[in-house]
């Protein structure tokens, strides 16, 4: 599913962002709108739609399923819902690309459909642990095979027969909390999670928008099967991880001064807003409002004096997908940044600490990996090549530290930024940054 020619990026030092963007829609709600306006009875309708790799992964394993699908058109999308048991057996296995987040949710909501299905995607999706889903499920009643190293490819048996657990999550994964939902809607009696530390919720809002009925009770969440879904509409917000960079780019870049329009900030995922603050960075939020079920406000960013930290515990689950671009923060900043608690780091795309730690080693900076997070200390950075590792968050992240560089930047194999942010290098060169993208040799 992800694109296989290697692309990279061409960055000149210097520069500074300003003026009012919108950033892509939000791709955690992007994949939920599909899955659950697919299970819904009636037409769902969907604006904000983001048109990356990994939410048309999604789109299109739906289609596979007999979902009729109208769109994506700016943004715009049409779902006809087949209701809870009118999904139909694929005619081949679902190849999802590098979406992790499609295939561990569909896991899930795969796992009670009586059918036999095969979850399958490119190779960094296939080295990705999937045992912290499957566990679960089987803990349900649900048969599910992997490799012997627990990853992909996964095969669903036809005949499960699920009933509802009650689940304390062993780590803090919305991922991991919306596969063990989705599968509840399909078991016997009550499924519950248990977080330890808050994570991003918008599947549980997204339920109660389509009228399932949950319970929650701080840190636990809860839902009876056997209930259904009825469409509606969903206006996606901006997403606040894609909104990340412009954010950190604008606090170290001086004379900076941009707007981010109508993005998501939500309180499980406001964490990189929460961590920058205390860095010291000049974050202002207008007109705070609700669409659909989520906050939403517009970002005001001025460049800052940043000074680096000790990032709070509680905080990692909220900012998990934004620390590469908040590691960039750090380098930018006076003074040293500690972060630990955040392991899940080393299971993402890439080994985003080990890769960020390299990257910034090579442009002069005294970074140091910890198991869990990283030590970074501020100074000044200068130019070179940077290997992305197919992650998009690292090369987007890498980009952004041009601002600051001294020198020029290719950061390389960045073909998966269109799994996130299509049109990144647009929107980033008319904000400001001097980026160009090209083939590599």
């Amino acid at each position: 599913m992800s694109t296989t020619k290697n692309i990279t990026f061409q960055v000149a030092p210097g520069g500074r962002l300003s003026g009012s963007i919108r950033v892509p829609g939000d791709k955690s709600i992007s994949h939920r709108s599909i899955m659950l306006g697919s299970l819904a009875d009636g037409v769902t309708r969907i604006s904000g739609f983001l048109e990356g790799e990994d939410s048309l992964a999604t789109l299109k394993a739906f289609r596979q399923m007999g979902v009729e699908i109208e769109g994506p058109d700016a943004g715009r999308v049409v779902i006809h819902g087949v209701g809870m048991h009118g999904l139909k057996a694929p005619a081949t296995l679902l190849d999802l690309g590098n979406s992790g987040t499609s295939m561990r949710l569909l896991a899930g909501l795969l796992a009670g459909q009586g059918f036999a299905v095969t979850l399958t995607g490119d190779h960094s999706l296939s080295s990705r642990p999937m045992k912290r889903v499957t566990d679960p499920l089987a803990a349900m009643g649900a048969r599910i095979e992997t490799t012997e190293r627990g990853t992909a490819p996964m095969r669903i048996a036809s005949d499960n027969r699920l009933h509802g657990i009650d689940y304390p999550l062993p780590m803090a994964s919305a991922q991991v909390k919306s596969c063990v939902l989705l599968a509840g809607l399909y078991a016997e009696g009550e499924t519950c999670v248990t977080e330890p530390a808050p994570t991003r919720d918008h599947t549980e809002r997204m339920l109660e928008g389509f009228g399932y009925r949950i319970r929650r009770d701080g840190p636990r969440v809860c839902l009876s099967g056997g209930g259904s879904l009825r469409a509606c509409a969903i206006d996606i917000p901006a997403d606040i991880s894609s909104a990340t960079f412009f954010m950190v780019g604008a606090a170290i870049a001086e004379g900076s001064d941009i707007t981010l329009e109508h993005v998501g900030i939500n309180p499980t995922r406001d964490g990189v807003i929460n961590i920058l603050r205390l860095m010291g960075a000049q974050i202002d939020l207008i007109n705070p409002r609700n669409i659909g079920g989520e906050p939403v406000a517009d970002i005001r960013v001025r460049a800052s004096r940043l000074r680096g930290i000790r990032i709070p515990e509680e905080q990692v689950p909220l900012a998990i997908d934004e620390f590469p671009a908040i590691f960039i923060a750090a380098a930018c900043a006076e003074g040293r940044t500690l972060l630990s608690g955040a392991e899940e780091l080393r299971v993402k795309e890439s080994d985003r600490i080990q890769v960020m730690v390299d990257g910034l080693q090579r442009l002069g900076i005294q970074a140091e990996p910890r198991t869990d997070g990283v030590e970074i200390e501020g100074g000044s950075m200068g130019g070179g090549e940077i290997d992305s590792h197919g992650d998009h968050r690292i090369a987007m992240a890498f980009a952004i530290a041009g601002l600051r560089a001294s020198d020029s930047l290719r950061i390389d194999d960045c073909a998966n930024v269109n799994t996130s942010f299509p049109g990144f290098v647009a929107l980033a060169r008319n904000a400001g940054l001097s980026i160009r993208e090209g083939d590599a040799m």
